[in-house]
């Protein structure tokens, strides 16, 4: 009987310590939803395409769509706490040419410490511009 109790109490504290590592629990905002945005906007290469989470952007003139998939890491300062560094936001972008039925992903960044803010796929050039405060928006150029 003492058996069952450890091992119920083990269980019980593994369940605790998986959720105190969440962001939820850690007092951070949830990833944002997508809003009910059209999911598909048309732009012209070279001007800054503002996209929700979830929306995805048909380049003019091109055979290219870049959709905004999610949120990979966001470290930035938040309004109202003093940070040490402002931090940095790591998006996720599915890039389309689906003339030729090719994809690939490409994880961009809002700062120059940990990786790229910008990528190249069929022939263009995707940039990240900004990243709205609580990522639910990310304005990228392409060009």
């Amino acid at each position: 009987m003492d058996l069952q109790r450890f091992v119920a109490g083990l269980f019980a504290f593994a369940v605790v310590t998986v959720g105190a590592g969440s962001s939820v629990a850690a007092g951070q905002p949830a990833a944002p939803r997508p809003a009910s945005a059209p999911s598909t906007v048309s732009a012209p290469a070279g001007h800054d395409v503002t996209l929700r989470l979830g929306q995805e952007v048909a380049v003019q003139g091109k055979d290219l769509t870049v959709r905004y998939t999610r949120v990979v890491a966001d470290s930035r300062c938040r309004a109202g706490m003093q940070c040490i560094w402002q931090g940095e936001a790591t998006l996720a972008f599915l890039l389309k040419e689906p003339g030729r039925g090719e994809s690939t992903t490409a994880e961009l960044h809002s700062g120059l410490r940990t990786g790229p803010q910008e990528t190249s796929f069929a022939a263009s050039r995707i940039e990240l511009v900004s990243v709205s405060e609580d990522a639910g928006e990310a304005t990228v150029r392409i060009s």
